[in-house]
């Protein structure tokens, strides 16, 4: 057996609780702009339908029953719901809700894209947002098997990119640390490299290939690895320690520079930095959030220039 109120519409609820809110037929009539014996009718039906009385007279003015009381207050949460959904599925059309999934490649996941992110929540308040922070491979394969939206990210040399739009968002300069101490040097040369102690990330990864790769372009073949670590951080703690000296991204530097905690180390004539690029699933049309989403993020990476990007 079918409830009566399957059978109710919006419109007559919304009807309904005009009258109740005003107090009067023909106030309600005059907002919702119809005449007044159409709104008499609706109230009429849903009165029917319900098998309640809804309202009764009182002098000039229309008041609630206790049944009428009871449905204007279900109708009442009933429009504001169904407001709500309407408000949000025109965001959700218009790009300013939704949900995605990011990878990101280590150092940019760890030291910038939070950052962006947390500037980008007054564009998008409503949104849900989610980050991978992964290897520059998992990060491809999982825009690749769908596992995330798109993904910032480095790209090692020979990365495989078969199925995928690659576009490059920004250079991210790799510059030379060393210990915050009067020994360590303000300059080095590059024969004088090949004499100091690295660390570096561990042989075999894609950010020791892009390193590896950048350094040779400049002219610096072999070098002396001392010690191979797995992130940034374990890279910064041994090179304050004093375990050698270390290329990395500047922008995982930044607040160790401004306070003093590491040195950077000017290496005249050796201008390096590696591109962060923007990947995505070719073919995949991306809904309007994910749409504006990349269009925002896209702009905040390009101005988001790395400070101190020259000694």
């Amino acid at each position: 057996m079918q409830s009566a109120l399957s059978h109710l519409s919006l419109h007559k609820i919304a009807v309904f609780c005009a009258v109740a809110d005003h107090g009067s037929v023909t106030r309600a009539a005059e907002q919702l702009a119809i005449a007044q014996p159409v709104v008499t009718a609706h109230v009429r039906a849903l009165s029917d339908k319900l098998g309640v009385a809804l309202t009764r007279r009182r002098g000039r003015r229309i008041e609630l029953t206790e049944e009428g009381r009871r449905v204007h207050a279900w109708g009442a949460d009933l429009l504001r719901r169904a407001r709500d959904l309407e408000q949000a599925l025109a965001e959700t059309r218009e790009g300013r809700r939704g949900t995605a999934t990011l990878a990101a490649s280590m150092t940019f996941g760890s030291y910038v894209l939070p950052r962006l992110l947390v500037d980008s929540r007054a564009r998008f308040p409503d949104a849900d947002l989610a980050v991978q922070v992964v290897s520059p491979r998992a990060a491809t394969q999982s825009v690749r098997d769908g596992g995330c939206d798109m993904a910032f990210t480095i790209l090692e040399p020979g990365h495989d990119i078969d199925g995928l739009d690659v576009a490059p968002m920004r250079q991210e300069p790799l510059i030379l640390i060393g210990a915050a101490r009067p020994e360590t040097p303000q300059t080095l040369s590059p024969a004088q490299l090949e004499t100091l102690p690295f660390v570096a990330a561990q042989a075999g990864t894609p950010r020791r290939a892009i390193e590896d790769h950048a350094l040779m372009a400049a002219g610096i073949g072999t070098r002396r690895i001392a010690l191979e670590l797995g992130h940034a951080e374990a890279i910064k703690q041994a090179v304050r320690a004093g375990a050698g000296v270390a290329f990395v991204f500047l922008s995982s530097v930044q607040d160790d520079l401004a306070t003093g905690t590491l040195a950077r180390i000017d290496t005249p004539g050796m201008a390096l930095s590696v591109p962060i690029y923007l990947v995505r699933r070719r073919g995949r049309p991306l809904s309007p959030f994910h749409a504006a989403l990349a269009d925002h993020l896209t702009q905040a990476i390009r101005a988001d220039t790395p400070v101190s990007a020259a000694k």
